[in-house]
């Protein structure tokens, strides 16, 4: 009688990660570039990161009460979506641009469709991109960093010949001491967040690094050589797109030939409006793009079911 077996439903494989464990691991990765971004900016970085982030969390505990659901605030996934959104904000924004960026991501972008893991589209990029289309004149103001900010140009645009401008050095694109929106400062830290969430697991290698390959190939071959590349990989917010917003789970997919395709139809999309389209910036419209795909990705690159027989015609 000892040995008797007990059947139970399934699951039967448990793991020990929960959804606030991950996210608290996306967190930590994104800490030294949000002391960095406060670092470079002061008081403007706090400023649309705490806005950001409490927005975030008060928009999706009211709705959570309004609609008489369980309210999920602990599982710090709001949290995350709100200073993602603050890295997507150039520093010199009002404080109501952070507001309703992210009380628009919580509510339109992930609620409207079920909460976290029903969103299609990464809800942080999909504020961004209604942020842009308002007010583009505003979400296109870039300052220098320091006390004494001023308008500037991003490396991205000097580069293009959009705007006039000496390109910044190798060395302050990868400390941060260049302009832009609070998440395109250190490259080198975002890169150190990014090889965090490796390590622990959080994300898979195959998009991020395809995704930053095709972009580093692209612009090779495309764009003058292998200076205008480095400008392109570590400037902008392809550190920032690769690591934390396009391995988003629930709009990203999860099959390694899908992971593969989308990383590659990132990089593709982002070389592509870079170089060619009207915006210097490409990572983000690129990303969205994808997600919108990430079910046809997935439905061809889906392995076969074991012991499977193939339907007649």
């Amino acid at each position: 009688m000892e040995n008797m077996l007990y059947g139970s439903s399934s699951p039967h494989l448990r793991s020990e990660e929960t959804i606030s464990r991950i996210m608290i691991d996306v967190l930590i990765a994104l800490l030294p570039a949000t002391l960095a971004s406060i670092y470079f900016f002061r008081f403007n970085a706090i400023k649309i990161i705490g806005l950001a982030v409490i927005t975030a969390v008060i928009t999706e505990w009211a709705l959570q009460k309004f609609m008489k659901k369980p309210v999920t605030i602990n599982d710090f996934s709001a949290v995350v979506t709100g200073l993602l959104l603050a890295f997507n904000i150039p520093a010199s924004a009002p404080w109501w641009i952070p507001v309703i960026g992210s009380a628009f991501a919580i509510a339109i972008a992930k609620q409207a469709f079920g909460g976290l893991g029903n969103n299609f589209i990464n809800p942080a990029l999909a504020a961004r991109a209604m942020l842009l289309a308002s007010w583009p004149v505003i979400m296109t103001n870039w300052v220098t960093p320091g006390t004494d900010a001023v308008s500037t140009a991003t490396p991205l645009a000097i580069l293009k010949g959009e705007a006039e401008g000496s390109l910044p050095s190798i060395m302050e694109i990868f400390t941060g001491n260049i302009g832009g929106s609070l998440g395109e400062t250190s490259a080198i830290l975002l890169i150190l967040g990014g090889l965090y969430l490796l390590y622990r697991g959080v994300i898979s290698w195959r998009i991020p690094f395809v995704y930053i390959a095709t972009v580093m190939a692209m612009t090779l071959v495309l764009d003058g050589g292998f200076t205008n590349m480095i400008y392109h990989t570590f400037s902008g917010g392809l550190m920032l797109g690769a690591f934390f917003m396009a391995t988003d789970y629930s709009s990203s997919p999860v099959t390694p030939k899908g992971q593969i395709i989308f990383g590659i139809g990132c990089g593709l999309l982002t070389s592509i409006i870079r170089l060619y389209g009207g915006y210097p910036e490409g990572v983000s419209y690129s990303i969205l793009l994808m997600n919108v795909a990430a079910p046809l990705i997935e439905k061809y690159t889906a392995p076969k079911v074991f012991g499977e027989v193939k339907q007649n015609a």
